[in-house]
């Protein structure tokens, strides 16, 4: 039998920590936004990421790509751990891995030309002629739905949409193996986002591109990745194959999500699933399980154990004391007795 391929990107208890407040007598306060993650990226797939605001999706991102040096972990890149790496043994790197932001308008400098903008990346690699690179800028154009007249424009000049497509080839203008997209389309209209999305499947096909897909919609979500992380208070609590996500969820927190999604039939009822309290600060994670104070489920054990990420089978894994229970309102009393 086969053995299955290496992944192209395994992240091994990652975490970013950052101070906040303290002064000359007080020690600062650690805000956990990413705290202990670990998953893996297989070539040409696409894993999508979810989760509400202020979850750590966004903090993970940047760290993949070194925007930001984690506080602890490793990053491997096809067998290099890039965590601990300084800028000069980044630099072959950078070029594999590219983002694409989620904000079209901050992420395009407004004083640069659609041009400069997309060849930027290839004068910082040095590569081809400045007639080479002008007709790469051209061919990327026409790769997202623009033409070689929008070369010489600004970005002010351009839709949402538009600026988003400028964004996707400055992303892919190097060839990368992983892009990043972090809520791509969420700045954009509902009729835009379609468009978005089929491009970059699209894009996937042609180019062989894998994707982490960072989003908080999952009625979209599931059309396009192969796989679907679930993340809550700076960790990873579900993870699953697509399908097998939405038809068994087996972490409270996921089914709280999903029953959360609109049913565009008015006449269609969804049983909606309860839940408890606001999301604690990442100042003050919970001990014990993260979302107890929210769940409905929760029992004894929750609040001292914090429940180990385990693979539940066929490559669905979770991180909860009470993943076989079917429904809510179960009695944990008799499992606490003998916990």
């Amino acid at each position: 039998m086969t053995p299955p391929p290496d992944p192209l990107v395994r992240v091994e208890n990652l975490s970013m920590h950052f101070p906040v407040g303290g002064g000359l007598f007080r020690r600062p306060a650690v805000l956990r936004a990413v705290d202990g993650v670990s998953f893996a990226i297989h070539r040409g797939e696409t894993l999508g990421l979810v989760g509400e605001s202020g979850c750590g999706k966004s903090t993970l991102a940047r760290a993949l790509i070194r925007l930001h040096a984690p506080t602890s972990g490793r990053i491997v890149f096809e067998g290099t751990d890039i965590a601990p790496l300084d800028e000069a043994a980044l630099a072959p790197f950078r070029r594999r891995i590219q983002m694409i932001f989620q904000d079209p308008v901050a992420s395009l400098d407004g004083r640069m030309t659609v041009h400069d903008l997309i060849a930027e990346p290839l004068e910082i690699q040095r590569i081809g002629t400045r007639g080479e690179r002008s007709a790469r800028v051209h061919e990327l154009l026409a790769r997202v739905g623009l033409s070689a007249a929008h070369a010489h424009r600004y970005p002010h000049e351009f839709s949402g949409g538009q600026r988003q497509r400028i964004g996707i080839a400055r992303a892919i203008a190097l060839n990368p193996d992983l892009v990043i997209c972090d809520e791509p389309i969420s700045a954009l209209d509902v009729s835009i986002q379609a468009q978005v999305v089929n491009m970059l499947e699209d894009l996937q096909a042609e180019l062989g591109l894998t994707y982490l897909f960072i989003t908080h919609d999952l009625s979209m979500v599931r059309h396009i990745a192969t796989r679907i992380g679930v993340m809550y208070l700076g960790r990873i609590v579900e993870l699953a194959p697509a399908a097998e996500l939405y038809d068994r969820p087996r972490h409270p927190y996921t089914r709280l999500l999903l029953s959360a999604i609109p049913v565009p039939d008015p006449a269609e009822r969804r049983d909606r699933t309860p839940a408890t309290d606001e999301v604690p600060s990442p100042l003050a994670i919970p001990s014990g399980c993260r979302f107890r104070t929210r769940c409905p489920l929760a029992s004894g054990i929750c609040a001292r154990v914090d429940p180990a990420f385990r693979d539940l089978g066929g490559g669905h894994m979770a991180a909860c004391h009470h993943v076989d229970v079917p429904a809510w309102g179960h009695d944990f009393s008799k499992e606490d007795q003998h916990a």
